[in-house]
């Protein structure tokens, strides 16, 4: 009979965010798989648990995840953590719980803190809809193609992002979405220095002018108004088909795209662009 699999959440950043279930669970499996075992065996060491600590990361192999699979199917009980928060979210340990479905592993979640919903929680932005939208891609296209597609989104987005990077994303997003569009960005949570700034992109901007960002983020950026059933206007139509050629895209691919948002048909607007 295979053993159990435990995704176990951890503390963000204060390690009294513990949960009893979860210093329960982290003392009872066999094996410990760690996004960095020298940040886990701190909180282990905290709490007094000693339990073999194995490395699984981004980096690691097919034949490292496989290794792990074959001691759960040989009936040893595994608990996968990652550095904070909930693991196996735009996490590594997503590939394990992948295999131990493929492998009829029994999968236990005993949930903890998550950076996502917390900066939601505290954002002060209508929390009733949320899309989670982690790091945004580095290349330029890439990145202006992702936020394109977020334009006429109305839900809450959320973003992860390094100090290092975050005047060039704040930059990104007021050119997307205009810089007076709200943002929450929580820093630190949970933290000695735990801070939430409630401002609009343009503020965002003018404070990291002059303030130096440290610790990592997370981005709460309010979403589009809603249309109220309204329909954008030809020019309007007209106007991102421009804009999505303007980034590389061909006239015919950009109509068909703007078509599936806007309700014009492909051949109007391929028409229309064209005439202009």
């Amino acid at each position: 009979m295979s053993g159990t699999f435990y995704v176990i959440g951890t503390p963000i950043g204060n390690l009294e965010d513990i949960t009893l279930r979860q210093l329960d669970t982290l003392g009872s499996v066999d094996f410990i798989c760690a996004e960095d075992t020298r940040v886990t065996l701190k909180l282990l060491n905290r709490y007094e648990i000693k339990k073999p600590l194995i490395s699984f990361h981004e980096h690691s192999t097919k034949s490292d995840a496989q290794r792990i699979i074959d001691r759960l199917l040989n009936g040893e009980s595994c608990g996968i953590v990652t550095d904070a928060g909930m693991p196996c979210i735009s996490d590594p340990g997503e590939v394990l719980v992948k295999m131990c479905v493929e492998n009829g592993i029994d999968i236990k979640v005993v949930p903890g803190p998550s950076a996502v919903v917390s900066a939601i929680a505290v954002s002060g932005l209508s929390t009733s809809r949320f899309t989670f939208e982690g790091f945004l891609p580095v290349p330029k296209k890439q990145r202006t193609e992702r936020l394109e597609r977020l334009r006429g989104e109305t839900a809450l987005m959320v973003f992860y992002e390094a100090p290092h990077k975050l005047k060039n994303t704040l930059a990104d997003l007021a050119d997307s979405f205009g810089g007076d569009r709200r943002i929450s960005i929580c820093r630190e949570l949970t933290k000695i220095h735990e801070e939430v700034l409630r401002l609009t992109l343009a503020e965002a901007i003018e404070y990291y002018s002059v303030h130096e960002p440290k610790g990592e983020f997370v981005l709460v950026l309010d979403g589009a108004e809603e249309s109220c059933g309204d329909e954008l206007t030809i020019e309007q139509a007209l106007a991102q088909v421009q804009k999505l050629v303007e980034m590389g895209e061909r006239p015919v691919d950009a109509c068909k795209a703007v078509a599936k948002e806007s309700g014009f048909r492909k051949g109007e607007l391929y028409s229309a662009f064209c005439a202009d």
